[in-house]
C-alpha cells in the first residue's frame, strides 16, 4: 500500500559517513553513562515494599515524596495511578526494618497530614527475587538477541545480517543509554519494551534488505552503482515505512500520555526505540553494507554461475 510515491530517489548514502559518525558518537555517549551512572532499577530488581493508597480528595506527589524521604535510606518513588487520589509507593529495603513496620511507619507518617489516607495493598519485594529477575531479565534479552542472529543468518548473506544485528544493538544500547542519562526508573515493563523493539527493528531491516536484494536482480538497475541501487531501496519503502511507523508512533504516543504510570515505561521505551529502530534501520545498517563492501557480484555469483552452466 502507498499513499504517496517519490519519483526521485533521496541520496541517504551520500551522507552514510555523517550519520555513522552521529551513531557512533551516541552509540559511545550511551555506554558511557551506562558505565558511570548506571540504570536505575526498580524495587522489582532491587527488593523493597511496594504500597498503593489512596485518598479521598487529591494530594500533590511532590509533596508525598519529600515527606517520606524522611522514612527511607534511598530513593522513595512516588507515582500517580490514573488520578493523584490513588498513589504508588516504592521504598527500597531498610537494614533493621521489616516490610510490615516500614508500611506502618508510612501510613502514620501520612495520616498526620491527611487522615483520611487508606492502605488498599503492601506488598514486599525480597533482594533475592530482585537479583533472580535481572539474571532471568537478561537471558531473555540473550536469547532473543541469538534468536535473531540465527535467523538473519540463514536469510540474508553474511554483509546483510552483520548489518542488520550492529543495527539492532545500536537501538538497545541508545534506550538503556536514555534511560541511564535521565535515571528513569528501569522496571520490567521496560524490559518487555526493549524486547519488543528488537523485534520491531529487526522487521523494518529485513524489509529494507529484501529490497536490496532484489533491486540487485532487476534489469533496469544493472547500471547503477551500490550506492545508488540501495537508496532506490529505501526510497521505494518509504512510504510503507511512513504508514507503518507513523500509525505505531500514535498508539505508543498515546499510551505514554495517557496509559498512567504503570504503562509509562513501556510506553516510552518503545517511543525511543520505534524512531531510533527507522533511523538505524536507514541510516546504520544500510551504510554499513557499503562499509563492508557489498557488491553486485555477492549477490549475483549464484545466479553467473547457473548461467554458464546452461550456456
Amino acid at each position: 500500500m502507498e499513499l504517496f510515491k517519490i519519483k526521485r530517489d533521496i541520496p541517504f548514502m551520500s551522507y552514510g559517513k555523517l550519520t555513522t559518525l552521529i551513531s557512533l558518537i551516541t552509540f559511545i555517549l550511551s555506554v558511557f553513562f551506562l558505565v558511570t551512572r548506571g540504570l536505575n532499577f526498580s524495587v522489582e530488581f532491587t527488593g523493597g515494599t511496594v504500597m498503593e493508597v489512596q485518598y479521598q480528595q487529591g494530594v500533590e506527589i511532590n509533596q508525598v515524596r519529600q515527606r517520606l524521604n524522611t522514612v527511607s535510606e534511598g530513593e522513595v518513588q512516588v507515582q500517580a495511578l490514573g488520578t493523584n487520589r490513588h498513589i504508588m509507593i516504592r521504598l527500597p529495603n531498610k537494614e533493621g526494618v521489616s516490610s510490615a513496620q516500614l508500611s506502618n511507619q508510612v501510613m502514620n507518617l501520612l495520616k498526620t497530614d491527611n487522615p483520611d489516607v487508606t492502605l488498599r495493598q503492601v506488598e514486599f519485594i525480597g533482594p533475592q527475587v530482585g537479583e533472580e529477575l535481572v539474571s532471568n531479565g537478561l537471558i531473555a534479552l540473550g536469547m532473543v538477541i541469538v534468536g535473531i542472529i540465527i535467523y538473519l543468518s540463514m536469510r540474508f548473506e553474511w554483509r546483510f545480517a552483520v548489518s542488520a544485528i550492529i543495527a539492532n544493538m545500536h537501538d538497545v544500547i541508545i534506550i538503556l543509554g536514555c534511560f541511564a542519562f535521565f535515571q528513569w526508573e528501569f522496571s520490567l515493563t521496560v524490559l518487555a519494551g526493549i524486547l519488543a523493539v528488537l523485534g520491531y527493528s529487526v522487521n523494518e531491516s529485513v524489509v529494507v534488505f529484501d529490497r536490496i536484494r532484489e533491486n540487485f536482480r532487476k534489469p533496469n538497475m544493472r547500471d547503477k552503482t551500490v550506492p545508488q541501487v540501495i537508496d532506490n531501496a529505501i526510497t521505494a519503502t518509504m512510504s510503507r515505512t511512513i504508514i507503518t511507523h507513523g500509525s505505531t508512533e500514535a498508539m505508543v504516543l498515546s499510551m505514554l500520555i495517557f496509559g498512567g504510570a504503570a504503562l509509562h515505561g513501556f510506553a516510552l521505551a518503545l517511543t525511543i526505540g520505534i524512531v531510533f529502530g527507522i533511523y538505524s534501520s536507514i541510516l546504520v545498517a544500510s551504510p554499513l553494507l557499503l562499509a563492508f563492501g557489498l557488491s553486485r557480484e555477492n549477490l549475483a555469483k549464484p545466479q553467473k554461475q547457473k548461467e554458464e552452466a546452461v550456456v
